[in-house]
C-alpha cells in the first residue's frame, strides 16, 4: 500500500510496510506539473500485464516494483485492485504509477487538484 502526501511543488509516493522489500522501493517523488491525471479502470488493471524489470511478480496475489509495459517503464504496487489508482506522467522516468491506496477516491481528487 502507498500513502500520498503532496506539497507546493512534488507530491510524495510513500511505499509503507512491507511493500517496500517487495517493490525494491522506499518512496517515489514526483513535481506535481509532471502529474498529468489520476484515475481507476478496473478493466486495465485486471487484465495488466508486464515483464517485471525488478520487484515481485506473485500474478492473482500481489504485483510490486518496476516493471516494463505497453512501450514505457511502469511502477506498479498493488495487491487489493479494487483500491488501485492509475497516475499518468509525463517527463519522467516511470510512464504509470498504479498504486494500491487506502481511499482511491480521495487520493484521486488529491492528485487531480489544480489540473484543468
Amino acid at each position: 500500500m502507498v500513502t500520498i502526501t503532496r506539497n507546493e511543488t512534488e507530491t510524495i509516493f510513500e511505499i509503507n510496510g512491507l511493500h517496500k522489500l517487495w517493490a525494491f522501493k522506499n518512496e517515489i517523488k514526483i513535481p506535481n506539473e509532471h502529474i498529468v491525471e489520476a484515475y481507476q479502470d478496473e478493466d486495465q488493471i485486471k487484465n495488466w500485464y508486464g515483464l517485471k524489470l525488478i520487484g515481485t511478480n506473485m500474478p492473482y496475489i500481489l504485483n510490486a516494483g518496476t516493471f516494463y509495459h505497453d512501450g514505457g517503464v511502469i511502477f506498479m504496487d498493488v495487491a487489493q485492485k479494487q483500491n488501485a489508482v492509475i497516475i499518468d506522467l509525463k517527463d519522467e522516468k516511470y510512464k504509470q504509477l498504479i498504486i494500491e491506496v487506502a481511499d482511491p477516491l480521495s487520493a484521486i481528487k488529491l492528485l487531480n487538484q489544480n489540473k484543468i
